[in-house]
């Protein structure tokens, strides 16, 4: 379907099942955390959850929630008769269940999943992480570009398909923190992009873009993640 309701319930629905995922997840770290030493899981399982937990709430459950929300009010709070591009809008949702398929796969690989954190900082996730990593970082690009294809729909329906007599002024506030979200989105989804792939060469490639060995800097990983991660939130 290509009708904004659909894919507002789809995002909705997704996000719902992401939750109760990432939700597990919690629950493993918090019945392992119930008393002291080892009850359940291994420390590298439990880093592992520690991490997908992290990313499975905030690009899964979270992200697409409000989204789904966007999808259903913007229109109809703007007079729109639809969103802007809406097969676009449809692929920027269907990339959404490939990108964490992709991502929880990576728990099942030789070596485990991705087990340096939701913040993934460097040297954690280049020099001491599993080879999943590969697909970890696969994930969070496809991720991404869903992310950037939902601001630009956003920003072009607000901008181009408001109602006669919708000024800017009378836009409800629902409508402007989606406007500004959406261009910030735009602004810090490639920096993730780049830090990310930054962290694929210095693992796989030879790079050290955050190995003082080589004349780089674990601590550029925190400020271009964060660069990201405070906009994003």
């Amino acid at each position: 379907s290509s009708n904004h309701k659909d894919i507002g319930s789809l995002y909705l629905c997704f996000s719902f099942i992401m939750f109760l995922t990432g939700g597990v997840m919690a629950m493993v770290i918090r019945a392992e955390l119930f008393q002291p030493g080892l009850q359940l899981v291994e420390p590298n399982f439990f880093n592992q959850m520690t991490t997908v937990h992290g990313l499975i709430m905030v690009f899964g459950a979270v992200m697409p929630a409000f989204t789904g929300l966007a999808n259903w009010l913007i229109p109809m709070m703007i007079g729109a008769p639809d969103m802007a591009l809406p097969r676009m809008n449809n692929w920027s949702f269907w990339k959404l269940p490939f990108a964490f398929t992709m991502f929880l796969s990576s728990l099942f690989m030789e070596g485990g999943g991705p087990n340096f954190g939701w913040t993934f900082y460097a040297p954690l996730s280049t020099t001491y992480s599993p080879d999943s990593t590969a697909l970890f970082v696969f994930g969070i690009h496809i991720m991404g570009i869903s992310s950037m294809i939902r601001a630009i729909k956003v920003i072009v329906t607000i901008v181009n398909l408001r109602a006669g007599g919708m000024t800017w002024m009378k836009l409800p506030l629902f409508v402007w923190t989606w406007l500004i979200t959406a261009f910030l989105l735009i602004a810090v989804m490639p920096v993730l992009a780049g830090a990310v792939t930054m962290v694929l060469t210095d693992k796989f490639f030879g790079t050290s873009f955050f190995d003082t060995a080589g004349g780089g800097d674990p601590v550029m990983f925190q400020h271009i993640f964060w660069f990201f991660g405070h906009p994003e939130v």
